[in-house]
């Protein structure tokens, strides 16, 4: 497993995400010594489709990207649109994009990436219903297990966890990639 020691990693998420995509990479990056944070639209806790609440650590209103070492989009539909419906967490997310920072984005999280033009010229995976709007983006999509392009990490569903949460930790021990 990676070092990642004392990195800090943005988790960016609203209500309706897929539980085990927050936990599951959550729990890699402390195990691997990060620092992971959670950002949403509200304050409060916001919970997961099957029940999972977790506290949220700030907003996403006013975040900096230059803050973070990395940034983890966990999927859920309801999460997913939510979110690319939020000028802030847009405005965050495009923040990394920009830095070359490392970005993990699994299932229907790729959504937010759209939004804010993190996804043209780049090969991607994600739940196979984005195919046609990433491609739509400028993405090439992939059917795989998990993908990576300068830094961006993508994965289909909770069954690519193991190999996505390992490729993340892989990117963000490397650091930034320029585009």
């Amino acid at each position: 497993m990676a070092d990642i020691t004392g990195k800090k990693v943005a988790f960016v998420l609203t209500d309706g995400y897929e539980d085990s995509e927050l936990t599951s990479p959550w729990e890699a990056v402390q195990g691997a010594g990060g620092q992971p944070t959670l950002l949403a639209p509200k304050d409060g806790q916001v919970e997961g489709k099957k029940g999972h609440t977790q506290a949220v650590d700030g907003p996403v209103s006013g975040a900096d990207a230059s803050v973070y070492d990395a940034l983890v989009l966990p999927g859920g539909v309801v999460n997913a649109d939510h979110l690319r419906m939020d000028e802030d967490a847009v405005a965050l997310v495009r923040g990394f994009v920009e830095s070359g920072k490392p970005i993990g984005v699994i299932c229907h999280g790729a959504w937010i990436l759209i939004e804010a033009g993190g996804v043209e010229g780049r090969t991607i995976t994600s739940y196979p219903s984005l195919r046609t709007d990433l491609r739509n983006a400028g993405a090439q999509w992939v059917d795989q297990e998990v993908v990576t392009d300068k830094g961006l990490v993508s994965s289909r569903t909770p069954d690519d966890l193991p190999a996505f949460n390992a490729k993340v930790l892989e990117e963000i021990a490397e650091g930034v990639h320029p585009r």
